[in-house]
């Protein structure tokens, strides 16, 4: 259910959200992201992610009252504004549909619950220290076009529900599911295990049967025509400027590379991991 609210005040506490937009890392640690434009609002909506609230021009609110009506909050807030230029001058930016909402994260899968979940051959990938959103948002949305089955954030990586992460994936987040090593981290009280890393991760995927790959461009790295990909397998993806870390590759089973000329020494990381996951795909007969 639904309670459509028109908006009298921009000063209202339950908007503090929208104001704060450009502040992603404050809402991450509010437990809260904001889905923006209007698919992405949609698969919020169609998703079982808890949601807090809905900001939309009064235009949009009948094409959204099924999906509204359906959900299972008791009344989730709908602030209604007459016009775009007031939401555009509550977010601060100009906006093209100007429909928002604000999720709650779930709490992240454990490992142990992420294996239980998948079907072999399993099918996962990690990042790690990927610190721009949007190409954090690319990924996910090739993650589940190509029958990723989880994917694992290094705790150095941007989390993937960052507004421009969530954005880039349009919605696709909400299919994914997601073991964030810095929100299990955060949630360990004093006197229980270390943090975890990412390294020490893979290292206990490869324990449990899991093939991880590094996707490195060496000179010496397989390719992928010559990689086996129809087992379970992990895919390990570094960042944008500097690849992957020295104890990352140390922990994966070995590095694969795509050719390419001389002149070109890497892709963008939405670009790579699409590559690779249409290799896997293809060698397991779904492409």
């Amino acid at each position: 259910m639904f309670h459509a609210q028109p908006i009298e005040s921009l000063d209202l506490p339950e908007l503090q959200p929208y104001r704060t937009m450009r502040r992603s890392q404050e809402q991450r640690d509010q437990g809260i992201f904001v889905a923006e434009g209007e698919k992405v609002v949609r698969r919020l909506l169609e998703s079982p992610f808890p949601v807090v609230s809905v900001l939309l021009p009064d235009k949009w609110l009948a094409i959204f009252e099924p999906l509204l009506t359906a959900r299972p909050e008791m009344a989730i807030p709908v602030f209604v504004v007459s016009e775009k230029r007031v939401l555009e001058e509550l977010v601060g930016f100009s906006m093209f549909q100007g429909v928002l909402a604000v999720g709650r994260i779930p709490a992240p899968p454990s490992l142990d619950n992420l294996l239980k979940r998948s079907s072999k051959p399993r099918l996962f990938t990690a990042v790690d220290a990927l610190t721009n959103a949007e190409n954090l948002g690319a990924l996910v949305r090739n993650c589940v076009a190509f029958n990723v089955q989880g994917l694992i954030v290094g705790e150095t990586s941007s989390s993937p529900f960052l507004r421009r992460a969530v954005r880039n994936s349009m919605g696709t987040i909400f299919q994914l599911p997601v073991f964030e090593l810095a929100q299990a981290n955060a949630a360990i009280l004093p006197g229980r295990p270390r943090p975890a890393t990412l390294s020490q991760v893979l290292l206990d995927l490869r324990k449990r049967g899991v093939r991880c790959l590094a996707a490195h461009p060496r000179a010496n790295a397989k390719t992928l025509c010559q990689t086996d990909f129809s087992g379970d397998c992990c895919l390990v993806f570094g960042s944008e400027g500097y690849g992957l870390s020295a104890e990352t590759l140390a922990a994966c089973d070995e590095a694969v590379s795509i050719p390419m000329p001389p002149a070109v020494d890497s892709l963008n990381v939405g670009s790579a991991a699409a590559v690779f996951l249409y290799e896997v795909n293809r060698q397991r007969g779904r492409a």
